[in-house]
Protein backbone atom coordinates (compact mmCIF):
# COMPACT_ATOMS: atom_id res chain seq x y z
CA UNK A 1 0.00 0.00 0.00
CA UNK A 2 3.05 2.50 0.73
CA UNK A 3 4.34 1.40 -2.56
CA UNK A 4 0.87 2.54 -4.27
CA UNK A 5 1.16 5.75 -2.49
CA UNK A 6 4.26 6.66 -3.44
CA UNK A 7 4.05 5.76 -6.53
CA UNK A 8 1.12 7.92 -6.96
CA UNK A 9 3.14 10.59 -5.49
CA UNK A 10 5.65 10.61 -7.78
CA UNK A 11 3.64 10.39 -10.80
CA UNK A 12 1.51 13.80 -9.71
CA UNK A 13 4.61 15.58 -8.88
CA UNK A 14 5.86 14.66 -12.68
CA UNK A 15 2.69 16.02 -14.31
CA UNK A 16 1.44 13.10 -15.35
CA UNK A 17 -2.16 13.70 -16.26
CA UNK A 18 -3.56 10.19 -17.40
CA UNK A 19 -2.44 6.94 -15.43
CA UNK A 20 -3.58 3.21 -15.50
CA UNK A 21 -2.60 1.50 -12.05
CA UNK A 22 -2.86 -2.00 -11.95
CA UNK A 23 -2.32 -4.78 -8.96
CA UNK A 24 -2.53 -7.64 -8.03
CA UNK A 25 -3.77 -7.37 -4.56
CA UNK A 26 -7.48 -7.14 -4.90
CA UNK A 27 -8.14 -5.95 -1.16
CA UNK A 28 -6.33 -3.02 -1.99
CA UNK A 29 -7.86 -1.71 -5.22
CA UNK A 30 -11.68 -2.35 -3.43
CA UNK A 31 -10.30 -0.39 -0.56
CA UNK A 32 -8.23 2.52 -2.51
CA UNK A 33 -11.91 2.70 -4.86
CA UNK A 34 -14.42 2.10 -1.85
CA UNK A 35 -15.68 -1.35 -3.17
CA UNK A 36 -15.57 -2.74 0.30
CA UNK A 37 -17.04 -1.96 4.01
CA UNK A 38 -14.11 -1.18 6.32
CA UNK A 39 -15.07 -1.88 9.72
CA UNK A 40 -14.44 1.24 12.20
CA UNK A 41 -12.27 4.39 10.85
CA UNK A 42 -10.29 4.05 7.13
CA UNK A 43 -6.24 3.63 7.80
CA UNK A 44 -4.86 6.88 6.35
CA UNK A 45 -2.77 5.96 3.88
CA UNK A 46 -5.51 4.34 2.20
CA UNK A 47 -7.23 8.09 2.77
CA UNK A 48 -4.22 9.99 1.54
CA UNK A 49 -4.46 7.35 -1.75
CA UNK A 50 -8.05 8.25 -2.08
CA UNK A 51 -7.36 12.03 -2.15
CA UNK A 52 -4.39 12.01 -4.57
CA UNK A 53 -7.02 9.63 -6.63
CA UNK A 54 -9.31 12.28 -6.58
CA UNK A 55 -7.18 15.14 -7.89
CA UNK A 56 -7.47 16.77 -11.35
CA UNK A 57 -6.57 14.08 -13.44
CA UNK A 58 -7.20 10.56 -15.39
CA UNK A 59 -6.80 8.03 -13.51
CA UNK A 60 -7.81 3.97 -13.89
CA UNK A 61 -7.21 1.57 -10.89
CA UNK A 62 -7.54 -2.15 -12.11
CA UNK A 63 -7.02 -6.09 -10.50
CA UNK A 64 -4.70 -7.97 -12.19
CA UNK A 65 -3.71 -11.40 -11.53
CA UNK A 66 -0.42 -12.23 -10.03
CA UNK A 67 0.96 -13.82 -13.59
CA UNK A 68 0.41 -10.21 -15.28
CA UNK A 69 2.80 -8.74 -12.83
CA UNK A 70 5.71 -10.35 -13.58
CA UNK A 71 7.87 -6.59 -14.60
CA UNK A 72 6.26 -5.19 -11.15
CA UNK A 73 7.77 -7.96 -9.37
CA UNK A 74 10.45 -7.95 -10.94
CA UNK A 75 11.16 -4.12 -9.66
CA UNK A 76 10.38 -4.90 -6.48
CA UNK A 77 12.99 -6.81 -6.19
CA UNK A 78 15.25 -5.31 -7.83
CA UNK A 79 15.02 -2.28 -4.91
CA UNK A 80 15.73 -4.64 -2.57
CA UNK A 81 18.67 -5.27 -3.85
CA UNK A 82 19.61 -1.63 -3.89
CA UNK A 83 20.09 -1.56 -0.25
CA UNK A 84 19.11 1.94 -0.30
CA UNK A 85 15.80 4.08 0.64
CA UNK A 86 16.80 6.73 -1.73
CA UNK A 87 14.14 6.87 -5.04
CA UNK A 88 15.91 5.79 -8.04
CA UNK A 89 15.08 6.46 -11.76
CA UNK A 90 16.16 4.12 -13.98
CA UNK A 91 17.40 5.86 -17.64
CA UNK A 92 16.88 2.35 -19.48
CA UNK A 93 15.50 -1.12 -18.69
CA UNK A 94 17.91 -3.49 -17.56
CA UNK A 95 18.18 -6.25 -19.85
CA UNK A 96 16.03 -8.72 -17.77
CA UNK A 97 13.55 -6.28 -17.63
CA UNK A 98 13.28 -6.14 -21.43
CA UNK A 99 12.50 -9.67 -21.72
CA UNK A 100 9.73 -9.60 -19.43
CA UNK A 101 8.23 -6.85 -20.88
CA UNK A 102 8.99 -8.13 -24.57
CA UNK A 103 7.08 -10.73 -23.00
CA UNK A 104 3.88 -8.74 -21.84
CA UNK A 105 4.10 -6.72 -25.14
CA UNK A 106 3.84 -9.75 -27.01
CA UNK A 107 0.84 -11.27 -25.15
CA UNK A 108 2.72 -14.07 -24.01
CA UNK A 109 0.97 -15.62 -20.92
CA UNK A 110 1.62 -17.22 -17.84
CA UNK A 111 -0.48 -20.47 -17.13
CA UNK A 112 -2.86 -19.60 -13.90
CA UNK A 113 -2.76 -22.45 -11.76
CA UNK A 114 -5.87 -23.47 -9.58
CA UNK A 115 -7.07 -25.94 -8.28
CA UNK A 116 -10.62 -27.78 -9.61
CA UNK A 117 -13.01 -28.83 -6.74
CA UNK A 118 -13.70 -32.45 -7.12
Amino acid sequence: MWGLYLGLDMAWREGISHLIIESDSKVLIDMVTDNCKINGTIPSLVQCIQEILRREWHTQVIHTWREGNKCVDWLANFSLSLNSWNLVALESSPDELQSLMFDDISGARMPRNMQLAP
